[in-house]
């Protein structure tokens, strides 16, 4: 293998190595390395590489290979390879798990966001609200679809957008009108990160308000439920039905990328809604906009989940909920070890919200990320940070006009957070080598400083 190919695990540049520090969107593990047994008590992380890495999905698939593999089986001996009967299955088994009339299966995340705004005929002249401190792709399709980002700060404690700020926005100039572009507002794209649910009901109360459009980011969040009152007509001290994330805006969209909780083996995604016509307008443009086949209405796209994948997914859907209280329950454990750590924040978790830590993100405070993050690789333990740079200080979006200060929540959040291993079938060794590298590097760099 070449070893430049960012994919081979011994090129320092591969985002899977637990020792890499390329910051960026994480790729699946190629060929990952087992990790060395954990010795007893808490005395070898200093001498000897753990190679714990933040996500092995090698181990998932040892946990259902029969079943993966005799889906995968039936798909190559079906002769359907592009969306068929077993796509339909999987969108209809993932309508039913998220409480949705509809699931569109399309290629990608970013797919599933670009057709979202195609189907409320968002483009040239309007101007989408979304958080500054998310994945690039969310800011991404707005620009593609020929409309403009406008970026919001986030909540220091859920990383999520900020209502607040939302609000302050859209009363100081509901129209945009003093842009000097005279963008329209026509959206909010509230984005759940890490596995936790935006503040849904705040956002959309604004969205009624202003007449916005609300396309959810739902790519790290599948099964994550939001449990408060959301306006809705109840009977009193009636317990309110848990709603799942990709269902309470007009439009939801999921990533199924491979390391994602519910991933595939390669790229995919998915659109839900509740609203028929709108499910009808992202079908007809995953297919290049054609309906039926050959009568084209609009110029669409070539966006179409693979059989492969779909039977992949439909397996895991199985399993996703077993996974996620796994995680839950290591991020329990993540929570008693850390909470009283020096500088070190552990993840809010917001009344009325579940969890499903798609990433387990902490912040550690007064400059001293870097270095934590330095001091865990130098011994062998997967991090990542997820995202270094908000999207209003990147390159590509300068002709937007933002500059450092802009957005202060966003940059600091930038500046603080650190995802440590998670993933269900994480060792409870393992995770106790993470906790003590996190506390001996902390209590190193109080040493070194006086």
């Amino acid at each position: 293998m070449d070893s430049m190919n960012p994919m081979n695990p011994m090129n320092s540049t591969n985002p899977m190595n637990s020792t890499n520090h390329e910051l960026h969107e994480p790729h699946e593990p190629h060929e990952p390395h087992e990790p060395h047994e954990p010795r007893t008590a808490h005395d070898s992380w200093k001498e000897d590489n753990m190679n714990i890495p933040i996500l092995d999905l090698q181990r998932q698939y040892e946990s259902i290979r029969d079943e993966l593999d005799a889906a995968i089986l039936g798909v190559a001996r079906s002769g359907r390879y592009i969306l068929g009967p077993r796509v339909k299955e999987f969108e209809d088994a993932a309508a039913a798990y998220c409480g949705c009339k509809h699931a569109i299966g399309v290629a990608s995340g970013t797919d599933a966001l670009l057709l979202s705004l195609k189907a409320l005929d968002i483009g040239p002249g309007d101007a989408v609200i979304l958080p500054s401190f998310t994945f690039f792709a969310t800011a991404g399709v707005v620009h593609n679809v020929g409309a403009t980002p406008v970026f919001c700060d986030i909540d220091p404690r859920t990383f999520n957008l900020d209502t607040n700020h939302l609000r302050e926005m859209l009363s100081a100039d509901p129209t945009n009108s003093t842009s000097p572009t005279n963008l329209r507002y026509r959206a909010i794209i509230p984005v759940h990160l890490y596995g936790q649910m935006a503040d849904m009901e705040e956002i959309l109360s604004i969205a009624r308000e202003y007449e916005l459009a609300v396309v959810e980011d739902a790519a790290q969040a599948i099964g994550a439920t939001y449990s408060r009152p959301l306006n809705e007509p109840h009977e009193p001290n009636e317990p309110h039905e848990p709603k799942k994330a990709g269902t309470l805006g007009d439009l939801g969209c999921f990533s199924f990328y491979p390391t994602k909780n519910l991933g595939a083996y390669g790229d995919g995604g998915m659109v839900t809604t509740n609203d028929d016509a709108l499910a009808d307008a992202v079908r007809m443009l995953r297919v290049h906009g054609a309906e039926p086949k050959y009568y084209h209405h609009e110029v669409g796209y070539n966006s179409r989940l693979d059989a492969i994948q779909a039977a992949i997914l439909e397996v895991k859907l199985r399993h996703l909920d077993d996974w996620s209280a796994a995680r839950g329950r290591i991020a329990d454990r993540y929570d008693a070890a850390l909470s009283n750590v020096d500088g070190i924040t552990t993840p809010f978790r917001a009344e009325g919200r579940s969890h499903i830590f798609h990433q387990y993100t902490v912040r550690i405070a007064n400059g001293r990320r870097d270095a934590v993050r330095d001091s865990l690789a130098a011994v062998g333990i997967g991090t990542m940070i997820y995202y270094p740079v908000p999207l209003h200080l990147q390159e590509c979006f300068a002709y937007l006009g933002y500059k450092e200060g802009d957005l202060p929540e966003s940059e600091r959040g930038s500046r603080e957070v650190l995802s440590l291993p998670i993933f269900p079938e994480l060792k409870e060794e393992e995770q106790s080598a993470v906790v003590d590298a996190i506390k001996a590097a902390v209590k190193g760099m109080k040493r070194d400083k006086g």
